[in-house]
Formats: C-alpha cells, sequence, structure tokens
C-alpha cells in the first residue's frame, strides 16, 4: 500500500502542545508530550492500547484537564477557558467516535440535522436540507438519507457518523479508531474519505489509530507515542525506519501489507 503523498503548502498551527504530563492515581499516561498540528494537515498518533492516545484527544478538545502543560487549539488556551468559551471552541472541532454515535431512534436526515438545529440559529428548511444533502454526498451516501441506522452496514455508520461532524463545517477533525472493527475494504473507503474531508473542507486532523494501513495512507505526518511520549515523528517511512526495537516490534505486529 502507497504510503500518503505529503503536502507541499500547509499553514500555521492550529494545534500547539508543549510538555503535557496527565496521569491517573499511580498511573502516568501522558509524561511530557510536544506535538504541533498545521493548518491543512493530518497528523496519524500511533500507540499501543492504554498508551494515552485517546487521553490527548480528549485534552485537546477540553473532555479532561491536564496535570501540567500548555494545550494551545486555534489560538486559545484550552484549560483556562470558560465553559461558554469552550463550547464556543468545540463547535469549531470535529470528533468522530470509535462508535460513530449515531441516535438508533432518527433516521439519517434527522441525525445529520441534529448538530446544526441544536448550534446554530435562524436555519430555514431549504437551507438545512441542502446542508444535510450536500454533506451526506461528500461522504457518498446520499442514497441513504431517510434509511435508520440500523438498516446501515458497519462502514456506512461511520462515514455517516463522519458526516453529522462535518455539519458543523469544523476546522479540526478528531478521528478515534477510525478503522477499527471495519472489514479491509471498508477500510480503504474510510481512509480515502478522511483525505476527501482534508482535501474538500481544508481541515486539519488528528487520527487515533493503531492500524498501520490507516496511517500510512492518511498520515502527512506520523508521531509515535511511546512510553508517555512521542519517540519518533516524521513521514511513515522515517518513523519506521529505524532499529529500535519497540517500534520494530509495533511494526511487525500491527502492518498488513
Amino acid at each position: 500500500m502507497q504510503e500518503k503523498e505529503l503536502k507541499k503548502e500547509q499553514g500555521p498551527p492550529v494545534i500547539s502542545i508543549q510538555g503535557l504530563y496527565k496521569s491517573f492515581g499511580e498511573l502516568d499516561v501522558l509524561r511530557g508530550v510536544d506535538l504541533e498540528i498545521n493548518k491543512g494537515e493530518n497528523v496519524v498518533v500511533l500507540g499501543r492500547s492504554g498508551s494515552g492516545k485517546s487521553v490527548l484527544i480528549k485534552i485537546i478538545s477540553g473532555l479532561l484537564k491536564p496535570d501540567k502543560g500548555s494545550v494551545n487549539v486555534l489560538g486559545k488556551e484550552v484549560d483556562t477557558l470558560n465553559e461558554k468559551d469552550l463550547r464556543a471552541l468545540r463547535m469549531k472541532i470535529g470528533f468522530s467516535f470509535q462508535s460513530s454515535a449515531l441516535y438508533d431512534s432518527m433516521n439519517v436526515r434527522e441525525n445529520l440535522e441534529f448538530p446544526l438545529v441544536r448550534t446554530v440559529k435562524g436555519l430555514g428548511r431549504k437551507e438545512i436540507d441542502q446542508r444535510v444533502e450536500e454533506t451526506l454526498d461528500a461522504v457518498g451516501l446520499l442514497d441513504k438519507l431517510d434509511q435508520m441506522p440500523s438498516d446501515l452496514s458497519g462502514g456506512q455508520r461511520k462515514r455517516i457518523g463522519i458526516a453529522r461532524t462535518l455539519m458543523l463545517k469544523p476546522e479540526i477533525m478528531l478521528y478515534d479508531e477510525p478503522t477499527a472493527g471495519l472489514d479491509p475494504i471498508t477500510c480503504i473507503e474510510i481512509n480515502n474519505l478522511i483525505n476527501e474531508v482534508q482535501t474538500r473542507y481544508n481541515a486539519s486532523g488528528i487520527v487515533i489509530t493503531h492500524d498501520l494501513s490507516c496511517a500510512k495512507v492518511t498520515g502527512d505526518r506520523v508521531a509515535m507515542l511511546l512510553d508517555g511520549k512521542f519517540t519518533r515523528q516524521g513521514t511513515f517511512e522515517e518513523v519506521f525506519n529505524t532499529d529500535d526495537a519497540q517500534i520494530k516490534a509495533f511494526y511487525n505486529y500491527n502492518f498488513i501489507e
């Protein structure tokens, strides 16, 4: 599988993390994390289960507070924001959950309308319908407009979940294990969609995964999280062209050509 071609132009940092620490009781999860995400860049965060990948994106979105360190998102220091300003910031961040997090009692149209109607006031029916149809078309599922989530495949639910996140046109996308539990063909579709979102919306993204095929295809840059720190960053080939025993073991265990 071919490595993603590196984007030639990227903007200034939209996420800047310096000296980030987070512990839970006696368990030290993040131990001095430094990371920058540039405008229009997809960065893949790789690491074993329990390495702190999901903790990192929860801190970025303000769902968890760091013990120490600085987290700046779109020019805002996240852990200093009051509730109102934090809600405003989250409007600019799309979160694609591992479970897709669709409402089973709503059809696809209603699922996509929900965040838009709840957060953007004064929209007419025509404008709402247009936004829903445009976004569904972007993920290739316009024909599923009136279906229920229970009628969709796992990959379709994942794509609808991403579509619902895109309804608010976020500047940053956070993907939590986007290909987990999916068959190889559907994984390819999701990887392509992540790249399409980046291109179409000029969105910056963090992709949390342990799927090396996903990392290779979607990451402009890959950051390897081991022992609470980013031990290597660069292109896929740069990260895995190493004699580091831990990184070689991670590659050999996970990667499927």
